[in-house]
């Protein structure tokens, strides 16, 4: 499986790329930065600069029919940048209307809010989303992960905080196989 990681240029939490990319890797799977702007991208260890990472590809250059699902790391400044940016907020809501499975932790739910479609889902976040997640009509619950679906066949698996980095990435990439599997069936 072929899994994107999409990020903005900087503000990334950088232990919510890096644990669910080695996830994701241990899984035998293909993760693949995703960005809305070509070279590296600056990690971020809360406020303090961390590591760079190359982008494999930009949003542009992508499609969601290359991947299989779709993951979106925290920090407070990445998803505020990404739901500014409408390829990338049109890539999100993508995967959703495609109906393959999409993981977000921490403030990463901002950018589910701006694509619309966390109306109907149950999922949790850093608490500060708690009010933006409900005014967008979703239910908010503070849970270490919370797996939901909405009808439509995508399964969103949410987490809120570096801190739930262990039982996010195991239950996404179980979601991820088992709609992986489901797919190959069809």
């Amino acid at each position: 499986m072929r899994i994107a990681f999409l990020v903005a240029p900087e503000g990334v939490e950088q232990v919510e790329l890096t644990e669910p990319w080695q996830a994701v890797a241990d899984a035998g799977d293909t993760p693949e930065l995703v960005s809305t702007a070509s070279g590296h991208v600056q990690m971020f260890d809360h406020l303090d600069k961390a590591d760079t990472f190359p982008v494999d590809r930009t949003v542009e250059e992508v499609s969601v029919d290359d991947y299989d699902a779709l993951v979106l790391p925290g920090g407070v400044a990445n998803p505020d940048a990404l739901r500014m940016d409408e390829g990338a907020v049109a890539f999100v809501r993508g995967f959703f209307d495609a109906g393959k499975p999409v993981a977000a932790i921490c403030h990463a739910p901002w950018t589910l809010v701006e694509a619309d479609v966390v109306r109907g889902r149950r999922l949790t976040s850093w608490p500060s989303l708690r009010t933006d997640i409900r005014n967008a009509g979703g239910e908010w619950v503070d849970e270490e992960v919370v797996v939901s679906g909405d009808g439509s066949g995508s399964t969103l698996v949410t987490s809120r905080k570096p801190d739930d980095l262990k039982a996010f990435c195991t239950a996404f990439t179980a979601e991820f196989h088992k709609a992986g599997q489901g797919s190959r069936a069809a």
